[in-house]
């Protein structure tokens, strides 16, 4: 069963970059007409290879191959002592002159500061999910702290017997009387 599934995911996946080479906008009617395959199969296959990452949805029930890159080659950057430049993409070597070298980094700019901002926006991601987390925790926290609280010693948590005081910032607070 696994194999029969594997097999048309790769049916699907092969018809989604055959219909996209053609410019043909890919739909599951399109895959189903193209495959054979009926639409509930073709809808978890186009399921699987979104989250796989292997297709896009551009739309509501429009899909793109997504785009395969080789994998990265290993980088170096070599300053020489006479200031020139050898930068080596795996079995390529470039020789630069300091001029050159300076005006590839001007072209390269944008990629960079585009490198900054997904790690920025990676690492803020990461600490939202954190700061989520962690206030879920405390809620949690506090209701079992409100259930626990013995009622002939008046609201621990409560306004109603609080008397609203607003401090130098602007922020509020309650005196007991």
């Amino acid at each position: 069963m696994a194999d029969a599934r594997k097999s048309t995911t790769a049916l699907v996946l092969e018809a989604v970059q055959d219909l996209h080479a053609q410019e043909q906008i890919v739909t599951r009617e399109t895959l189903a007409e193209l495959t054979g395959l009926k639409l509930s199969v073709i809808d978890d296959r186009l399921g699987t290879l979104a989250d796989d990452g292997a297709i896009l949805r551009v739309q509501r029930g429009v899909y793109v191959p997504a785009p395969q890159h080789p994998p990265a080659r290993p980088m170096s950057k070599t300053v020489m002592p006479n200031g020139m430049v050898k930068i080596e993409i795996g079995d390529e070597v470039l020789t630069l002159t300091p001029r050159e070298d300076r005006s590839l980094a001007n072209l390269m700019a944008g990629a960079a500061a585009q490198a900054a901002a997904i790690e920025a926006g990676r690492n803020t991601a990461i600490l939202a999910a954190e700061l989520s987390e962690e206030v879920k925790r405390l809620r949690r926290q506090v209701t079992a702290l409100e259930s626990k609280i013995d009622p002939s010693q008046g609201q621990l948590f409560g306004l109603s017997q609080g008397i609203e005081n607003r401090v130098a910032n602007g922020a509020l607070f309650l005196a007991s009387v």
